[in-house]
């Protein structure tokens, strides 16, 4: 027969019992006074001897500690320290300091090292068991919640990328799905969307996460040098090839080598980049033998690669060879909902590197932001939050700090919204306020129109005229 369903405080109960509790004194009436005391609401344990305290420390089914101050070295004073080592030990342990002695500065010094609870000799019982099962009720409350916003946390971040929203989502799973793979991934996206930060996550999830990583920006160098770059060269290969250098590819060997910006790669060094593909080797400039590469390819670009193809300004055969796995990470203007979290994440970063103290964003200032367009998505975000920490002293941020091209864009947004492109009835628009007030006021005041006049601050008269005009007499009548 199954057990009935255990009432609150029953389950409560249950939860005290699971607590135990480890006297240290070396007064055995002491300790059987609060043994038979504790025993019904915890599990209670007696030490006092050196060791017996610290296998208490490392045992992490004890939740709480009464240490009395007299049994330790010369007096009270010696057991400050032992309850002071015992806090930077065990932050989570409640810690309830006793003592016979009256002296009026062991309160304080008691709390300053870490007590939570201090009792003078002899302890009311009760009181003891009752402050015991709220601290621990709380501290347990406490640690749940910490693990729930943990869980949050982690269900909103994948490696070093920020985001809870469903198409952040979309790309974690994307991210997971290939990372063991050794598939070629391409990574789309508008710029400042953290598309390397996406190639770091398919690396660090992946079997090569501890083998080399080497990335190029395919945009950043010249034709020649990224030819040079890439594929290495030989002594003498060219003007200034004064010894023999491995080029990125074999670098990456056994690893990964991540090309952003791939798609404005030339014509020629697109053909010698398929060829190493489609052969696993490479051959350096000037060099007449190749070598045999094993890596994986992730590529990234914020360009169509189907208009390109198109057009003929990039290989069809090498776009299918990097186009096996695409993975798209949205705009941040698409994902709003994770401008919060991303502010709150660069405010930290930022305090914390540069040795400030903890900043505050103010609510309006975050809409102001969730409702901007973003046109350098996350990179720009970070930016604009690192100058708000470094340029401000204040621990508040406020409006007034934010870039101008923010608060002119806030500014445009409410006047689209209060006046759409097509423009609005202004007669109408001014006769539903109308009459969206005087409800709301006849509403509240039961229908007592010299009450609703007073409320909207006009003349009782015109009240009921705005009434009459409106068909309000009653509040049954009131739309």
């Amino acid at each position: 027969m199954p057990l009935p369903p255990l009432e609150p405080d029953d389950r409560r109960q249950r939860q005290r019992e699971r607590y135990c509790i480890a006297i240290i004194t070396l007064e055995e009436h002491t300790f059987r006074e609060m043994r038979r005391a504790l025993t019904a609401s915890f599990r209670v344990m007696l030490a006092s001897t050196e060791l017996q305290i610290k296998t208490l420390i490392d045992d992490a089914d004890v939740h709480g500690i009464i240490l009395d101050l007299d049994a330790i070295g010369e007096g009270a004073s010696d057991g400050i320290e032992v309850l002071r080592e015992m806090r930077r030990l065990r932050d989570d342990l409640i810690l309830v300091a006793i003592t016979e002695s009256s002296s009026p500065e062991l309160p304080l010094m008691a709390s300053r090292a870490g007590a939570d609870h201090f009792f003078l000799k002899p302890i009311d019982s009760g009181e003891l068991t009752a402050l015991l099962s709220q601290t621990l009720e709380k501290r347990a409350f406490q640690v749940e919640g910490q693990w729930l916003l943990q869980q949050v946390e982690n269900r909103a971040a994948f490696c070093d990328l920020i985001g809870g929203s469903e198409a952040m989502r979309r790309v974690y799973q994307a991210i997971e799905a290939v990372a063991a793979s050794n598939a070629s991934v391409v990574i789309r996206g508008e710029s400042g969307v953290g598309k390397e930060l996406v190639a770091r996550a398919i690396v660090g999830s992946g079997p090569r996460h501890d083998k080399p990583y080497v990335c190029l920006n395919c945009s950043a160098l010249p034709d020649a040098l990224i030819e040079s770059e890439l594929f290495g060269y030989e002594k003498g290969a060219f003007t200034g090839a004064d010894a023999a250098k491995p080029g990125l590819i074999e670098a990456a060997h056994a690893g990964t080598l991540f090309l952003d910006e791939i798609s404005t790669l030339a014509p020629s060094l697109q053909s010698k980049l398929l060829r190493v593909l489609q052969e696993k080797s490479v051959q350096r400039l000037g060099g007449r033998a190749a070598k045999k590469i094993d890596f994986r390819l992730i590529s990234a670009t914020n360009d169509d690669l189907e208009d390109m193809v198109r057009k003929g300004r990039f290989r069809e055969d090498l776009y299918y060879r990097i186009n096996v796995v695409p993975i798209t990470v949205p705009p941040l203007r698409e994902r709003a909902t994770d401008i919060p979290r991303l502010v709150e994440h660069f405010v930290r970063l930022y305090c914390t590197a540069n040795q400030k103290p903890p900043k505050q964003v103010q609510p309006e200032v975050m809409e102001i932001l969730e409702n901007y367009s973003w046109p350098g998505n996350v990179r720009e975000l970070e930016n604009v939050v690192q100058r708000l920490v470094l340029m401000s002293d204040s621990q508040v941020i406020s409006a007034h700090h934010l870039p101008q091209q923010l608060l002119f864009s806030s500014a445009v947004s409410q006047e689209a919204i209060l006046i759409p492109e097509e423009g609005v009835d202004f007669e109408a628009e001014m006769q539903r306020i109308e009459l969206a007030y005087l409800n709301a006021a006849m509403r509240r005041t039961a229908g007592k129109k010299s009450a609703a006049a007073a409320l909207l601050h006009i003349d009782p008269q015109k009240m009921k005229y705005l009434c009459r005009k409106r068909g309000l007499s009653s509040p049954s009548e009131l739309g």
